[in-house]
């Protein structure tokens, strides 16, 4: 697989660290030429350049990549990026890299984005999914926004203990995908008994997360708590 990183800061190099031990075809496009040499990368191939220009990317053969990854520390470069990559050269599948919790919206469809990665919201999520119980967490968006794989653990009171996967009237577009149970996975089937702290984990669309919360959160007995949030992260287009 042929696969183009726009960025290769610490994200950028990660990505492309693993790719390489996977022998994928990796190239990374950096404005800066002195990050060749510190990113200890070997098998990559690079290109100094701004990947927002459309020269750069056609240097890159960009047409040819089957995947390209705008990592930068930058979400307006990651969005032009993204949707250069799609609309001028069909590429098929594109990831972009969310740094403001505040731009996820930005990051779909419209503006080329297949799958949106946001680390700061991931690992909110990380953070709640281990120290929240009997509330919804949403762990990632997948397919340009419109589907999300979301946590819920089931709480001491819930009314769910007991009863089997098949006997909840889960709502039609959220599919229990696995069960969680004392650090082993379950692969789900109607006959499976839901058990206290068993990790519950959906594909989703995002009405039908709304759902599952209704679902799933209140009339249960449970009380969850909320991590505090940082309301004060600068716009996209701030600075």
């Amino acid at each position: 697989m042929k696969v183009i990183i726009a960025g290769a800061g610490s994200v950028g190099s990660s990505i492309a660290r693993e790719l390489l031990a996977h022998r994928h075809d990796v190239l990374l496009i950096d404005p800066k030429p002195e990050v060749i040499g510190r990113s200890g990368l070997r098998g990559a191939k690079w290109l100094v350049g701004d990947a927002c220009e459309i020269s750069t990317l056609k240097e890159a053969r960009v047409d040819e990549a089957d995947v390209v990854v705008s990592a930068t520390g930058d979400d307006k470069v990651n969005l032009v990026v993204s949707l250069l990559a799609k609309t001028e050269f069909g590429v098929g599948r594109t990831v972009g890299r969310v740094n403001n919790p505040k731009n996820d919206w930005m990051f779909d469809g419209s503006w080329g984005v297949d799958v949106a990665v946001n680390t700061p919201r991931l690992m909110t999520a990380l953070v709640e999914e281990a120290v929240e119980i009997g509330d919804v967490v949403r762990l990632l968006t997948l397919q340009t926004g419109v589907a999300s794989l979301v946590e819920f653990t089931v709480p001491q009171h819930s009314e769910l203990i007991g009863r089997t996967v098949g006997q909840v009237e889960w709502p039609a577009d959220a599919a229990l995908v696995a069960i969680l149970r004392d650090q082993s996975p379950i692969a789900p089937s109607i006959d499976d008994v839901i058990e206290h702290r068993d990790e519950l984990f959906f594909v989703t669309t995002l009405p039908a997360e709304d759902e599952l919360r209704d679902l799933l959160a209140p009339g249960n007995g449970q009380e969850s708590e909320e991590l505090p949030t940082d309301e004060n992260e600068d716009d996209l287009f701030d600075g």
